[in-house]
């Protein structure tokens, strides 16, 4: 049966066999050798267009309009009974000029292949662009990435920008430690933990604001939960809600004493007793007492309640409601609230040893020949009986009498047990037996008799050189006059009767 498009080939009529022993003709595709096979023959010339097709290179059309895109000659057909398909396909039918560059290139497919039905083997076996199908999966991907680490950066980045605070005054009752040497975000933190305000970043901010917000003080407050930070900061610079702290002044006593106007004057066992006081929730307020530190100080071993060693034997011996006078330094204290009596005490005794030891007692003591604690007693005896100008001389005066040996007759001294401030003593009182009258014991007394300035003791350990052994306030601003003899002593205190010094 004669092909479909009627044609010949190499002279044989259509629909005529090959004669027998005829080798077999192989059909030339653009140039390739062999061609496609077809078993038995195709019928459809469109079809072996097509096949044809399929194997072709892309080539710059040749003719008038311009060279071939191919080196070298043009492949010729081979000799024999062949036939160029090229030649044999209408001019109609032949392939379609290239189409222009698809611009989907600029989204990253891949070119369209050369050569070929543009429309059914652009995309071989059927498939699309590989590339842009991967293309919007991988898109898609980026921006969801780029959104969630949006989502996570904005929400790192907000409460930097709008840290939490709380609002209004807050609620409740709860102490709080502001440690020395603590910074502003260290504060903040501390101030968090305990829920009385939202956020460190927000304290930060609010004491930025504060024109006093680097001011805060080490020490225990008393605050309220879920404050605004502004609240905390004002809060924190008020000397009202400041607790736990108190004040030692050089010269007072372990009890409260009676000052020259009758008024009571706050001894170191109440100034302790205060700091210890705390509130609870319910307003009610609990404190270690008196009787409960007293207690505790005749109870405890010394070495317990951080008593140095170089005083540990003069205060067993001393009697036990009295054993801690001078060992408790002037100067500031802070201590928890709720505190224990025994561990108020410690902690307060072991805060003082270092500002008693800070000047060098214990080595300039050594160096001049005495005990650390006899130096202590001298220094606390010129702490009650001069001012700060005379405390060089009033040591020396002590020094001078101890070396005689003269008794002292200090009537600070026998004022110490009655608990008065007053220099004035009655007859009846010098004549009072007791282990603090120096006016009936020779040498010093057991224990100091009050808290020791660091300018007391300094002159403790280094009385001014001088040979008096008499001294008597003579001015009205507390400078006393200094006499060798009895007779300058007696000169001396006829001129402060005169002046009214007494």
């Amino acid at each position: 049966m004669a092909p479909a498009n009627g044609r010949s080939v190499a002279g044989r009529p259509a629909g005529a066999r090959p004669a027998p022993g005829t080798p077999p003709v192989r059909r030339t595709v653009a140039g390739r050798p062999g061609g496609h096979p077809h078993p038995g023959g195709h019928p459809d010339a469109q079809t072996d267009r097509h096949v044809a097709a399929s194997w072709r290179r892309p080539s710059e059309p040749s003719g008038p309009s311009g060279p071939s895109r191919r080196s070298g000659p043009p492949s010729a057909p081979p000799e024999g009974d062949a036939v160029t398909e090229t030649s044999a396909v209408p001019e109609d039918a032949r392939e379609p000029a290239e189409p222009e560059a698809d611009p989907g290139w600029l989204l990253g497919d891949d070119p369209p292949p050369r050569g070929g039905d543009p429309v059914t083997e652009a995309f071989p076996e059927g498939r699309g662009p590989r590339r842009r199908r991967l293309l919007w999966p991988a898109v898609a991907a980026v921006l969801v990435l780029a959104l969630v680490g949006g989502v996570f950066a904005a929400r790192d980045l907000w409460p930097v920008l709008f840290p939490p605070d709380y609002e209004g005054p807050g609620s409740g009752r709860v102490v709080v430690q502001v440690a020395d040497g603590s910074s502003t975000r260290e504060i903040g933190e501390d101030l968090v933990r305990e829920d009385v305000v939202a956020s460190a970043r927000a304290f930060g901010d609010a004491a930025e604001e504060n024109p006093g917000g680097r001011g805060i003080q080490p020490g225990f407050y008393e605050l309220r939960r879920q404050m605004s930070a502004a609240g905390a900061v004002t809060a924190l610079l008020d000397p009202a809600t400041r607790v736990g702290r108190l004040e030692i002044r050089s010269g007072t006593q372990l009890d409260d004493t009676l000052g020259q106007d009758n008024t009571t004057v706050p001894g170191v066992l109440s100034l302790i007793s205060r700091a210890t006081c705390t509130v609870d929730e319910a307003g009610a307020e609990r404190c270690a007492s008196v009787a409960d530190l007293r207690a505790a100080m005749a109870d405890t071993d010394p070495a317990d309640l951080g008593v140095p060693s170089w005083a540990l034997d003069p205060v067993r011996r001393a009697e036990p409601a009295r054993r801690l006078e001078g060992l408790l330094a002037p100067g500031t204290y802070d201590v928890a609230p709720g505190t224990s009596a025994r561990d108020a005490l410690a902690e307060v005794v072991r805060a003082s040893v270092p500002r008693l030891e800070s000047g060098g007692l214990v080595a300039q003591a050594d160096a001049a020949g005495v005990q650390p604690y006899d130096a202590l007693i001298v220094a606390s005896l010129a702490e009650r009986e001069g001012v700060a100008a005379d405390f060089g001389k009033v040591a020396r005066v002590i020094v001078n009498r101890l070396a005689v040996p003269m008794r002292l007759q200090f009537d600070s001294t026998v004022n110490y047990p009655l608990d008065r401030q007053t220099l004035l003593t009655s007859p009846f009182d010098r004549a009072r037996p007791g282990p603090y009258n120096t006016y009936l014991n020779l040498g010093l007394t057991p224990t100091p008799i009050g808290a020791v300035s660091p300018d007391a003791l300094r002159a403790a350990l280094a009385p001014e050189p001088g040979p008096w052994v008499y001294f008597v306030k003579c001015q009205t601003d507390g400078i006393s006059c200094f006499a060798v003899t009895p007779d300058e002593h007696d000169a001396n205190r006829r001129l402060a009767q005169e002046r009214g010094v007494y």
